[in-house]
Order: C-alpha cells, then sequence, then structure tokens
C-alpha cells in the first residue's frame, strides 16, 4: 500500500504569508498551526483562485475568505476556550516557559508560575476528568508534545539516546546522585542524549550532568555541593539553588529532554533539562521515556515507578517490539540484588528461558556503565 504523504506544518503567520505569496495553485497537505489569518494583510489577493485541499487548520482564527477556499477534505481544530495552556503546542517546553512567573527568592510564587496553574487546574478538572472538551483538549496537547518530541529527536541516532531511571527523592547529599550526574556529563560529552522522566531526584540528577557537559569535574562536584544546601525537592531553597547553579553555569552547547506529567505535578520539574515534553496522559509518557531510549536505559535505586518502569522495557526487549533489544544497565549492586532483588530475577528468566534478548549488566561502576552503552552504540545491526 503507498504511504500517505505527510503533512507540511506552516506555524505562524509568517510561514502563512510565504506559502500563499510562493504559489499560484491549489495548496495539498498542509497543516497551520495556530494561524491567525485575519492579521494577514491583503488575504483575498493572496489566496487567488488557490483551494486549500486536504489540509489542518489547528487553533487558527479564520476568515470567511479562507473557508470559501477550503476544499471539502479539509479539517478545521478551532481553539478552544477557557482553557490556561496552548492545546496545539509547536514546540517543547522550557523551564523558562514552565516556570514563567517564578521568582526567586520568593517561593510563595511558585504557586503561581504556569506549570502549577496548568497543575491545579488539573487537579481541580479531574485526572479521570468526564468533561469531553477537557479530555478532548488534553489528548489533543499530548499529541502535539508527541510529535514536537520527534521532531526534536530526528537530529539524533536513536542509539545515542539514552535513558535514566530512578527515584523521584534520591536526595543531592547522596553519593549516588554524584555519580549519575558524573556517567551523565560523560556520556553527554560523547554525544549522547540523556533522558529521563524529567522530575527531581536521579532525574535531576542526570541532567544537571548534562548540563555541565563541556566542564571540568570538579565544577560538576562545585554544582552539586552548591545544590546540597536544599537536598529535597520539598525544601524550600531547592529552586532557586537550581537557577542559580544554572546563572553560575550557563549552557548553550548540550542538551537533555526531560518527559514529565502532570499526573505527578507536585514534583517539580527539573531546570536542568533544556527541553521538556510534558504530558498529562502519564500512560503514553511512560510509554515514550521507555521508547525513545534505543541506546540502552541506566537502572537506578528507586522504588514502585522505576520497577514498573523496568518489567515494561524488559517487555518490549523480549519481544524486540523495537527491532533490537538494547541494554539495561542496573546501577548498584547492593540495592538491585538484595533491596530489590530484580537482577537475579531476570538472570534466572533468562537462564530457563523465559525472557529472551535481555542485555542485563549489573555494576557499581560508572566505567563499566559508559563501557556497555559505548560498546553497544558501535554495534553493527
Amino acid at each position: 500500500m503507498e504511504r500517505e504523504p505527510n503533512y507540511i506544518c506552516i506555524e505562524g503567520r509568517e510561514q502563512a504569508v510565504a506559502l500563499l505569496d510562493s504559489t499560484n495553485v491549489n495548496i495539498v497537505h498542509h497543516a497551520f498551526l495556530g494561524v491567525n489569518f485575519e492579521k494577514i494583510e491583503h488575504l483575498d489577493r493572496l489566496l487567488g483562485d488557490s483551494v486549500f485541499e486536504d489540509c489542518l487548520f489547528l487553533g487558527c482564527v479564520l476568515t470567511v475568505g479562507v473557508m470559501h477556499h477550503m476544499g471539502g477534505d479539509c479539517l478545521v481544530f478551532p481553539r478552544i476556550p477557557d482553557l490556561d495552556y496552548n492545546v496545539f503546542p509547536r514546540r517543547l517546553y522550557t523551564p523558562e516557559k514552565l516556570y514563567e512567573g517564578y521568582v526567586a527568592g520568593q517561593p510563595e510564587t511558585f504557586a503561581t508560575c504556569y506549570d502549577s496553574m496548568v497543575y491545579d487546574r488539573y487537579r481541580y478538572r479531574g485526572v479521570m476528568c468526564s468533561n469531553v472538551k477537557v479530555t478532548l483538549a488534553r489528548s489533543l496537547h499530548d499529541h502535539f508534545i508527541t510529535k514536537a518530541m520527534h521532531n526534536f529527536l530526528e537530529a539524533w541516532d536513536e542509539r545515542c539516546v539514552v535513558g535514566v531511571m530512578g527515584g523521584h527523592s534520591l536526595l543531592r547529599t547522596d553519593p549516588m546522585y554524584r555519580q549519575i550526574a558524573h556517567v551523565s556529563k560523560r556520556l553527554t560529552e560523547e554525544g549522547t542524549l540523556m533522558v529521563t522522566g524529567g522530575g527531581p531526584g536521579a532525574m535531576e540528577a542526570t541532567h544537571l550532568g548534562a548540563w555541565m557537559a563541556g566542564r571540568w569535574m570538579e565544577q560538576l562536584d562545585e554544582a552539586i555541593d552548591a545544590l546540597a544546601v536544599a537536598p529535597n525537592y520539598r525544601d524550600e531553597g531547592w529552586l532557586d539553588t537550581a537557577f542559580a547553579v544554572r546563572e553560575r553555569y550557563p549552557q548553550e552547547r548540550y542538551v537533555s529532554l526531560g518527559v514529565p506529567t502532570w499526573l505527578y505535578g507536585h514534583e517539580p520539574s527539573t531546570p536542568f533539562a533544556t527541553h521538556i515534553a510534558k504530558y498529562f496522559t502519564n500512560a503514553i509518557r511512560e510509554d515514550e521515556i521507555l521508547t525513545i531510549p534505543m541506546g540502552g536505559i541506566i537502572y537506578t535505586p528507586g522504588s514502585a515507578g522505576t520497577m514498573q518502569e523496568i518489567f515494561q522495557d524488559a517487555v518490549q526487549n523480549h519481544y524486540l517490539s523495537l527491532g533490537y533489544g538494547s541494554p539495561m544497565v542496573f546501577l548498584g549492586r547492593h540495592f538491585w540484588t538484595e533491596e530489590m532483588p530484580v537482577f537475579p530475577l531476570f538472570t534466572h528468566l533468562m537462564e530457563t528461558g523465559r525472557y529472551k534478548n535481555l542485555r542485563l549488566t549489573l555494576t557499581d561502576s560508572s566505567d563499566e556503565v559508559i563501557r556497555v552503552l559505548r560498546s553497544f552504540r558501535k554495534e553493527a545491526f
């Protein structure tokens, strides 16, 4: 079956004007995102005799003239009123956007920043909301966040994308926090895109390491020491210290990707992730953070959420759902053999043939983590 052509995205008024000004023929397979056609001068002249064929108009402000030029196969998704977020996001979030309205030194402003207001309205309307307008808007938002994320990922070799899973409650003073940050820094400098669930704890440590890529390891240790005055994400000063480190050590070269959810909106998104794909639906978010790190996943000590991610990752590796199995690296021998003995379980399941295609590593060594992931990246498939 012949593959259907993809839609060409037109974002904003300037791109729409450039498109209309460059063609005298029908406009086919275009998706217009948030275009205010009322603001386009000489619109009738630009439209001419063109007809929109199989086009999408998403959150646009339309005119009678534009609608007159639409073929019957066009789809219109108007703006959805009474919402406090963009239903059709064109790009990923940034810490600056999520923390818009937050003022350093004024912790009370956290409650009124953009991220908190979206979370509060999410809770008010209900996680399992029955209002079809609200649920439709959330689904559309998550769809376009996914699209923006995969557009971002197109620049990366899939085996150069590595995930880190672990507990949100890991303290900044814990030796494991420092080890995760060191590993992430080294991997980022080797050309790896680090991906996490975008929250505090082990996730923050990962993005801190990526943020400090290109600097001396001693500077990363200094940054961790500065953060340690507010060890827990519930501590006053947790956010201020993060922004202070960002300001002291600006980052313009290296990037990382956080994928948090408003389901766990009480856990603040880390300001050290340069790109953030924040979702309403946690099931979609979980699938993404376990699917896109084709270069492997590092599992650090965590609790129920981390356990869920381990087994979900193991299933898709077992069935080769993505074409091949990726490394599952368990960092912390004692934890993964004694406190949560997942590693012996998977080893047994592999030996008895119940699970296949699992690339398992158990280690305490940062060098071993990097060696395993580096070796996998160089393998021929």
